[in-house]
């Protein structure tokens, strides 16, 4: 394999993570904190671990502050864009207009901007739109999938897919991150991965939403019911289906999506959200309850909303049938925190 010089510009957790199956190939990685990151790269050179993380780093992963970045960054092969959705702009203006536009760039940055008629683009696709502005021509590659940071850190098998429009740099990337346990698809559906990847957070809500209701209705000792969570499941894999073709996404980036959405359920911070306003929480006591720790998924979710429901006053879409969906907006934007998930609406009759 040839060796290479890959640059992590984000010291969150899932750019830290992708340090690991990198330099597991031999490359030579260097982990880049933004301006927000000076902390955590205090504690990467003090200790060479993350607190989170089961393993310390590779011996052949670096780090450095922001202020080196320009410096650091010569001779990558490639950049990994490890920022949080907070961040798609600062890094448009502060790394995207000033890196060469002969090094590729694969972003771990999950959500979708919504424009004035209600559609949704990829990250990739808003700053690659930005750039051109600027006389500025580059592809921009992402990653999307079903993988926890600390589970990747362990090496339980991961299936992700790495999608964009430049083949030859998808195939490269994908030699160099490759491991016996990360397994990389490669896709040219940009929108429809990223579109499925950001539709789980969503979704995840919803459905951990059933397990709060279970808790507020029965006792935190009742065990949990699965029946409500297979219901709300169900109907967040009908109305995902519903975007991805609104989205013109394609259907093994929409599986990706579900894969997505599983793990998502299961764990980290959008499963307490959920859990927490089935329980009764509004939103400000959600994010109070929350304090300090990164809540992508909620803002994510008010941008779809948002966006279908432009598409509704436009006569595009129906909002009936994204009930599942409007509920837990209705939750964010409204407070109504004490409403019982909207069942019926869930119902069909296709009868012949």
């Amino acid at each position: 394999m040839e060796k290479r010089k890959i640059t992590i510009i984000g010291a969150g957790m899932m750019g830290s993570a992708l340090a690991f199956p990198a330099a597991e190939n031999g490359h030579e990685v260097h982990i880049v904190g933004t301006c927000l990151d000076d902390e955590i790269i205090d504690g990467y050179l003090k200790t060479g671990k993350h607190e989170k993380f089961c393993r310390p780093f590779p011996e052949n992963v670096s780090f450095h502050y922001f202020k080196e970045w320009e410096q650091v960054v010569e001779g990558s092969d490639f950049v990994i864009g490890g920022v949080s959705s907070f961040g798609v702009d600062w890094f448009l203006e502060e790394i995207l207009t000033r890196l060469d536009p002969k090094i590729p760039v694969l972003s771990v940055t999950k959500g979708l901007r919504a424009t004035d008629d209600g559609s949704l683009l990829s990250y990739p696709g808003y700053w690659m739109s930005e750039l051109a502005k600027r006389g500025i021509v580059r592809d921009i590659c992402a990653i999307g999938g079903p993988c926890t940071s600390y589970e990747l850190v362990f090496m339980d098998p991961t299936e992700v897919g790495f999608c964009g429009k430049d083949n030859e740099a998808l195939r490269m990337m994908k030699q160099a991150m490759q491991r016996p346990y990360y397994h990389i698809s490669l896709t040219n559906d940009v929108i429809g991965l990223e579109s499925a990847v950001a539709l789980k957070n969503a979704y995840a809500m919803a459905v951990t939403l059933a397990v709060g209701l279970n808790i507020r209705w029965h006792g935190e000792e009742e065990p949990q019911h699965y029946n409500s969570q297979a219901g709300t499941f169900t109907q967040a894999v009908r109305e995902t289906h519903a975007l991805m073709l609104m989205q013109g996404g394609e259907f093994e980036s929409e599986c990706i999506g579900l894969g997505d959405l599983y793990v998502t359920i299961f764990s980290g911070r959008t499963r307490r959200c959920g859990v927490l306003m089935g329980k009764g929480l509004n939103y400000d006591q959600v994010t109070e309850a929350l304090a300090g720790i990164t809540l992508e998924s909620l803002v994510i979710t008010r941008i779809m909303g948002n966006a279908i429901r432009r598409k509704a006053e436009l006569g595009l879409v129906d909002l009936r049938d994204f009930p599942l969906l409007m509920h837990i907006v209705d939750i964010l934007d409204h407070g109504k925190s004490d409403s019982d998930i909207p069942w019926e609406a869930f119902t069909f009759e296709h009868l012949k």
